[in-house]
């Protein structure tokens, strides 16, 4: 037993844990939870702790069903809003098959095999998101939502709900360790952003996990409801995940080169152009909702086209600003990843592109500097502005045709991440709205 499990035994022992919760996700993102007594910790860490796969989405067939959950001790922290005396804990788990291999369904694997493959390059992916999300009154489905406010983008509101509310989560969020950067009321009523720190992507990963039951948690405790849905108002904007993302060669940002334009080295502008010449076919990834093209191509500084800008908030890929005598702050800012992306697989895909745009030489295009919504189509045409997927369908058809997000994802992820969207497309078009209702059946 090494010197991290060990740990974890003592610390369940000293602080009275009761219940240690297991956790993982399933291909869409969705987290799972099986919980252990803490007799039952030692065996979990060594043997694993076996469930059936087949009635998790995407995680196995039905003939292969057993599969093998196995805590990572790097992961656990006790989860603050079940209380100081008979605590819970929890921990992240690497899922694997009866026979010990990891589980090509795995959507926390498939970030890590992505992750080696950059650490055979030489490098350590580092990430950064920007958490946007939106607080209303309560569910629900049959009426209009009611946002908690009516402020906007960095409203102070005096005695404001969605203060509290900030206050409360990132407290709740720091003492599980989760470094908190920034926090600020976003553009739309009720729309709150949380930034996290910079961490490698695996943590970033297992953090976003955490970070989005931690504000359900608060909601619940405030008598609010939370939602990550990436366009939940029609009229108001989009919640994204803006994501910064830079590569490390040892203590070394590889991004920084001084001297040069936007002082971006070479591997920044291939990772870039990676991204840009892989955009549209990882959107399905980034943005694997129906309702996500309605945040995409919604209006509201959500990113519609491939492009990229210094400081242009228009672009796809956006290069911030640099600030002279911080080289570690070198760093690119992908602009379409919802909230409510499988952040695993998210920044697997993120990553690829780059590291594809890195292996292939492959170069940039010159910068975007207008706002790339106020071009005429012609006008783009003639940049050679291409646009993001206007909806899912066109999405899952354009990852279909793509070797890097199928090699990426792994077969199995791959065919049932297709066969989900394709059902969820199928049954999205067979609605028939509430516009088309008011719009069609008092004329029709």
């Amino acid at each position: 037993m090494d010197r991290q499990q060990e740990f974890v035994l003592r610390t369940v022992e000293e602080r009275d844990i009761r219940f240690i919760r297991l956790w993982f996700t399933d291909v869409l993102g969705v987290l799972k939870s099986v919980a252990v007594a803490p007799a039952e910790l030692e065996s979990a860490f060594t043997e694993g702790i076996g469930f059936d796969g087949s009635s998790i989405e995407g995680l196995a067939r039905v003939y292969e069903s057993d599969m093998i959950a196995k805590p990572d001790p790097t992961t656990f922290q006790i989860l603050p809003w079940r209380g100081e005396t008979h605590g819970t804990a929890r921990m992240f788990c690497d899922i694997l098959t009866p026979d010990g291999e990891p589980s090509l369904a795995d959507t926390r694997n498939v970030l890590k095999r992505t992750l080696a493959r950059a650490s055979d390059m030489g490098f350590t992916f580092y990430t950064h998101p920007e958490v946007e999300f939106y607080l209303f009154e309560s569910l629900r489905t049959d009426g209009p939502l009611q946002p908690v406010d009516q402020a906007g983008y960095f409203d102070h509101v005096a005695r404001g709900s969605a203060h509290d509310f900030r206050r409360a989560a990132i407290s709740m969020l720091e003492s599980m360790g989760i470094s908190v950067e920034f926090s600020h009321h976003e553009a739309g009523p009720g729309q709150n952003e949380i930034d996290l720190r910079y961490a490698d992507a695996l943590t970033t990963a297992d953090n976003l996990m955490t970070f989005r039951t931690v504000v359900k948690e608060v909601a619940l405790e405030q008598g609010v409801f939370a939602s990550f849905m990436p366009k939940p108002l029609s009229d108001e904007p989009g919640s994204g995940m803006h994501s910064h993302l830079s590569l490390f060669e040892g203590d070394s940002n590889a991004f920084h080169e001084a001297g040069t334009q936007y002082e971006l080295s070479k591997t920044a502008r291939q990772f870039m152009a990676g991204l840009l010449h892989h955009a549209a076919e990882i959107t399905a990834v980034t943005n694997q909702y129906v309702n996500s093209y309605k945040r995409l191509w919604g209006g509201a500084e959500a990113p519609s086209f491939v492009c990229w800008g210094h400081n242009n908030r228009s672009a796809l890929v956006r290069v911030p600003m640099y600030k002279p005598g911080k080289d570690n702050s070198s760093r690119v800012e992908f602009r379409a990843v919802d909230s409510a992306a499988n952040p695993y697989l998210a920044y697997a895909v993120l990553l690829a592109a780059g590291l594809s745009g890195i292996e292939n030489d492959m170069e940039l295009p010159d910068p975007t500097e207008d706002v790339v919504w106020d071009l005429t189509p012609s006008e783009r045409r003639a940049l050679g502005i291409r646009s993001l997927p206007q909806d899912l369908d066109e999405a899952i058809t354009i990852m279909e045709q793509s070797e890097l997000v199928a090699e990426t994802l792994g077969e199995h992820v791959f065919d049932y991440f297709l066969k989900n969207k394709k059902r969820e497309w199928d049954e999205y078009r067979g609605q028939v709205t509430p516009f088309e209702l008011k719009r069609f059946l008092p004329v029709l």
